[in-house]
């Protein structure tokens, strides 16, 4: 069984962002350049619930795209998704930033498993084949990953921001998987 989506260099030792959900259950993976070389991946780390994946391909002086900050990324703010939507190669679409803040809940993913509580949503076309792609600002730099689109079809896509994403690369490299810090609380009725 084959299946494809979007991903985008982001270092020129070659190390890539996509979906998890677009990664999840492979066990080969191609990644093809615009310039049509061809090259086999392994999965660095995933993490369903942010669903971001990371993969590396060999190589050196690759292409990468600048990480933004979606922290300044303003509602009305003009965005571009890129992706290889329904089987076509390298699309690139426009729109704005409708919201920021989109919680999970709110938003419809294939598995579910997200639990994003800040998704910046657009109406820049995104359909299948656009998860994983980057959503880019003016400047050229990704400011989030497109990841879903709205079940109704009127035109709302959602993106995981770039500074969520930034953390699980700095924990995938370092670690070798998703190191979260937890807090465990208990609490005790005291009578008076």
């Amino acid at each position: 069984q084959n299946a494809s989506g979007t991903g985008f260099i982001v270092s020129k030792d070659g190390y890539v962002l996509t979906n998890n959900h677009v990664v999840e259950g492979m066990d080969r993976l191609v990644v093809h350049l615009t310039d049509r070389r061809e090259f086999k991946a392994r999965l660095i780390g995933r993490d369903p619930q942010t669903d971001v994946a990371v993969i590396k391909i060999e190589g050196t002086n690759l292409p990468a795209l600048t990480l933004g900050d979606d922290a300044g990324t303003r509602v009305g703010e003009w965005v571009v998704a890129v992706g290889n939507p329904l089987g076509l190669d390298f699309t690139v679409t426009a729109g704005i930033v409708s919201a920021k803040g989109r919680g999970s809940r709110e938003v419809p993913l294939g598995g579910g498993a997200a639990s994003i509580t800040d998704f910046i949503q657009t109406d820049a076309a995104i359909n299948p084949g656009n998860s994983g792609g980057p959503l880019l600002d003016l400047f050229g730099k990704a400011v989030g990953i497109n990841t879903a689109v709205s079940r109704e079809g009127q035109l709302i896509g959602f993106a995981i921001p770039i500074n969520i994403v930034k953390s699980v690369i700095d924990s995938v490299q370092k670690n070798g998987r998703i190191v979260r810090t937890w807090l465990g609380v208990r609490y005790v009725l005291l009578n008076e």
